[in-house]
């Protein structure tokens, strides 16, 4: 039997299953909405400059994408993200030095805490709701609307 012409790498499926794809894609978009959050003007200097020279990463868009306007108690907050409490107090901690975030106490139980936005954080949230709006803007435009249509679809009924 003769060998194919273009013989294939058998490892290939590796580096382009779903998975990596969809990983890839995320960072790329997380990436994005960084980039345009550090130029935004209406998010406070000292937030945009964090941005600006990475120090605010993909694992603190976890607090944005997760955190209740009306606060979320950590574990909560760990659990939506799908993080361990440990790791999301280290981000949470990080925030609050940051000005993003604030524990204050639980109103409905004295033991616990609630982690809330501040002042700057909501203006933070409200960048990340503009850069996302036009990270998706961004990716309809790269890979049409028909087929941002059906990935978004898909994605839906995938992690549904």
């Amino acid at each position: 039997m003769a060998e194919p012409l273009f013989p294939t790498d058998p490892d290939a499926w590796r580096q382009t299953h779903l998975g990596r794809l969809l990983g890839h894609a995320m960072r790329r978009f997380d990436e994005r909405v960084l980039a345009l959050m550090a130029h935004d003007a209406d998010v406070p200097l000292a937030l945009s400059n964090l941005a600006a020279r990475a120090q605010v990463s993909a694992a603190h868009i976890h607090i944005t994408r997760h955190l209740s306007r009306g606060g979320s108690r950590l574990t909560e907050l760990a659990e939506r993200a799908g993080m361990t409490k440990q790791a999301m107090g280290t981000l949470v901690d990080q925030c609050e030095a940051w000005g993003l975030v604030t524990r204050e106490p639980d109103p409905l139980d004295a033991r616990a805490r609630r982690v809330r936005f501040t002042a700057d954080g909501l203006a933070w949230l409200e960048a990340f709701r503009k850069a996302v709006a036009q990270a998706e803007g961004e990716f309809r435009a790269s890979v049409g609307d028909e087929v941002a249509t059906v990935v978004t679809l898909g994605l839906e009924a995938y992690a549904g």
